[in-house]
């Protein structure tokens, strides 16, 4: 039974959220603002987080650095709600890792899709449990990565970036491809943010960084060339 951590200051919208996560089978946790939330995601590792950008203390955008700074909560997904639909919220919210972004008000219904989507993409493991390319080294289901066997730390997105990447080594991904097997919806106009998080892994992969390459035009492709990356 997977678990969701509600993350929302309105006592109406959290209860309104736990009763219909409760109902689908979800077990749930619930907090009132950032700190709690941190606080619980540390100590609980739910399987997914819903996190209100508006919060008393420590804003959601807050929550989500520091959860993606936190070796214990950096593989979490987090689904952002917010009453906000400025373009830029929903840019901000994927550049710092969102797994998806819902705008208030929502449909329960679709935001419980939404829920599945980002699970069932996190369980997914077709095919291979194990990936590899040249000095790069994915476990699938362990959730681990290394690089010539120094275990890297890799952001929900970053990993599911990384494993999109090695799954098709060698071959061109179009951003549009990658907004869809990553973030699982598409997200048109956000190129930007399948850029930020190319920029990201990147760093993370340091001097494998220049094998993970621009298609002018397209998109991206991991090089893989005589078994050496």
């Amino acid at each position: 039974m997977p678990t969701v951590l509600v993350v929302e200051d309105e006592k109406d919208i959290r209860e309104l959220l736990l009763f219909n996560l409760k109902r689908e089978g979800f077990a749930v946790l619930e907090a009132g603002d950032g700190r709690q939330a941190l606080e619980l995601a540390r100590r609980k590792k739910p399987d997914l987080v819903l996190l209100d950008i508006m919060l008393p203390d420590l804003d959601g955008l807050s929550v989500s650095k520091a959860m993606q700074k936190d070796e214990a909560t950096s593989s979490i997904p987090i689904i952002m709600l917010t009453a906000r639909g400025e373009e830029v919220d929903r840019v901000v919210g994927l550049e710092l890792g969102a797994a998806d972004y819902v705008v208030k008000p929502f449909s329960v219904r679709e935001l419980l899709l939404r829920v599945r989507a980002v699970l069932r993409r996190g369980a997914a493991r077709p095919e291979a449990v194990s990936l590899r390319c040249g000095d790069i080294f994915m476990d699938v289901a362990a959730h681990v990565v290394r690089l010539k066997e120094i275990p890297l730390e890799l952001t929900f997105t970053e990993f599911r970036l990384l494993e999109d990447l090695l799954r098709n080594a060698g071959r061109a991904r179009s951003r549009e491809q990658l907004l869809d097997a990553v973030w699982g919806y598409n997200f048109s106009g956000y190129a930007r943010t399948v850029d930020t998080h190319v920029r990201r892994l990147r760093a993370k992969l340091g001097e494998a960084a220049e094998n993970v390459e621009t298609v002018r035009g397209l998109g991206y492709r991991l090089r893989a060339e005589g078994g050496d990356i």
